[in-house]
């Protein structure tokens, strides 16, 4: 009886428990500082650029077949502009140095036209020449067809010699033809990949900066500046300065910024709220060894003073040793309180009626200008725990009692009370209603909340938190009906606790049992 039990938090234990978690914090925050290579946006950068090089790899071949027919195409609408011109303008036979000029201007070997009628040979050498590969620029100018021929020629080594052929300008009725050798075309083709390669790593550099910039600014700030916030908060949850504040984007982010910043605040208010029921707690297990030993002492002096002959004593004697009771089994289970648990109800049939008359004489004591009606039939009954169903309606009969008391200067007023109850099969409904001002916003939007759904100042809410919790333990509901100016109305609906029924074996393979004795 004199030991003092503590239910709150050991100083020197809880900073040893915090030890640990700030150690994580610092761990953390170590962690934050990712290098560049292994952080989201060196990989941002690293994969913008590689993708910007492969697209151009892509792309390279059709290129780079596009470039050849050009080259090809360029030196046989040379070639045979040169022809036409040297046919046109010769006064005489075509000399031979006029048609080695031509050869070594355009680059070729040999240059012919073809007609309906007839073929002709404008330049090239007297000695037959060796043809390795012949090219229709039909099929030189389709790209995708093309490419396997254009890599031949960028990769081969060796030196061929081409036969081209085909038309020039548009002009269909004639066929022009050069040989020309490879060589020159691979070394254009090499100097046009380097070209190529050096433009798509500048491409690919240029493009992954500004990608990388962009999604920098965008994303991976926000998001690094939302880590670092997660990671200050959870070295300090109470220090409300820690809590993000969003920067106002309407897209996912700053949606994400909003989420993160309520459920902070949400975290924080709670943190407290525990911290205050844990001392709470604490408060009330050091009131508890002296309170329970005054209370013994009142008790003893109460029934001494019942033996009294005094008729006023003769009448309230009674009801005050039934309040001394009570009072001494509160403070005997005052540590399940501090626990945040009721013990399991002690489940009897009660006459509902008796019950409330003592909530009634209790209540006439602290309001006696209101109206207590209790409209409970003598004989209904209910299953459920005598204490805890005392303490459900007496709580929910107080709050309504000290807000109609609140109005007792008003003349006129009508301030009662009423408790009626009803049965719909195995299920008791008791309703409690009052002609007070009805709950405030406040507590409407808080009900059955501790700390926060009291209805007048100074109160803790403590008192529906508590009923609420009582009515669940019993598998029942407790619900505000309706609250308005002049109505409030609370409906606990209680169900009788099932009967559990064990079935007589003997005889019965299936369990079952027989109704007449059961």
């Amino acid at each position: 009886m004199d030991a003092e039990v503590s239910v709150g938090p050991d100083r020197d234990t809880s900073s040893r428990v915090r030890s640990e978690p700030e150690r994580k914090a610092a761990n953390l925050s170590a962690a934050a500082q990712v290098p560049l290579s292994r952080a989201l946006s060196g990989k941002l950068l690293l994969f913008t650029a590689g993708f910007v090089l492969l697209a151009e790899i892509l792309i390279f071949p059709p290129s780079a077949a596009n470039f050849r027919a050009n080259w090809l195409g360029d030196k046989l609408s040379a070639a045979a502009a040169a022809g036409r011109v040297l046919l046109e303008t010769a006064e005489g036979p075509v000399t031979d140095s006029s048609r080695e000029r031509i050869l070594r201007d355009t680059g070729v070997r040999f240059i012919a036209v073809h007609d309906d009628t007839i073929s002709r040979v404008i330049a090239g050498p007297d000695e037959m020449l060796t043809v390795d590969a012949s090219i229709d620029m039909k099929e030189a100018r389709r790209p995708i067809a093309a490419i396997p021929e254009t890599l031949k020629t960028l990769l081969s080594d060796s030196e061929r010699i081409l036969r081209v052929y085909g038309t020039v300008d548009g002009d269909r009725s004639k066929t022009y033809e050069i040989v020309v050798p490879e060589g020159p075309l691979r070394d254009g083709l090499i100097t046009y990949s380097r070209n190529i390669a050096l433009l798509s790593l500048l491409v690919s550099a240029i493009t992954a900066s500004m990608v990388f910039f962009v999604i920098m600014r965008l994303f991976i700030a926000p998001i690094r500046r939302m880590t670092k916030s997660m990671i200050a908060y959870s070295e300090d949850p109470d220090d409300r300065s820690r809590v993000l504040k969003p920067s106002g984007r309407d897209d996912e982010i700053g949606v994400a910024e909003d989420q993160l910043n309520a459920m902070q605040l949400r975290l924080t208010d709670a943190l407290a709220q525990q911290r205050r029921l844990a001392d709470l707690g604490l408060a009330v297990s050091k009131i508890n060894h002296d309170m329970r030993n005054i209370l013994t002492v009142a008790q003893i002096l109460t029934e001494r003073l019942e033996r009294s002959s005094d008729p006023m004593v003769q009448k309230f004697g009674p009801r005050l040793v039934e309040t001394m009771d009570r009072a001494i089994a509160y403070t005997t289970n005052i540590l399940e309180y501090g626990k945040t648990r009721e013990r399991a109800p002690d489940r009897r049939r009660l006459n509902l009626h008796a019950l409330v008359e003592e909530v009634r004489h209790v209540a006439e004591i602290e309001a006696e200008s209101v109206e207590f009606r209790n409209e409970i039939a003598p004989v209904f009954e209910v299953d459920a725990d005598a204490e805890q169903l005392f303490r459900i309606i007496n709580n929910l009969c107080r709050n309504a009692l000290q807000a109609m008391s609140n109005e007792a200067d008003r003349p006129g007023l009508v301030r009662r009370l009423t408790v009626t109850a009803r049965r719909e099969g195995a299920v008791a409904f008791i309703a409690i209603s009052d002609t007070g001002p009805g709950l405030p916003r406040k507590a409407l939007e808080n009900l059955f909340t501790a700390f926060h759904g009291s209805a007048r100042t100074g109160g803790t809410g403590l008192g529906l938190a508590i009923a609420h919790e009582l009515v669940r333990a019993h598998g029942g509901q407790l619900e505000l009906v309706e609250s308005r100016g002049g109505y409030t109305c609370f409906r606990i609906e209680l169900p009788d606790a099932p009967i559990q029924l064990q079935a007589r074996r003997e005889g019965r393979p299936d369990g079952s049992v027989d109704r007449a004795t059961s």
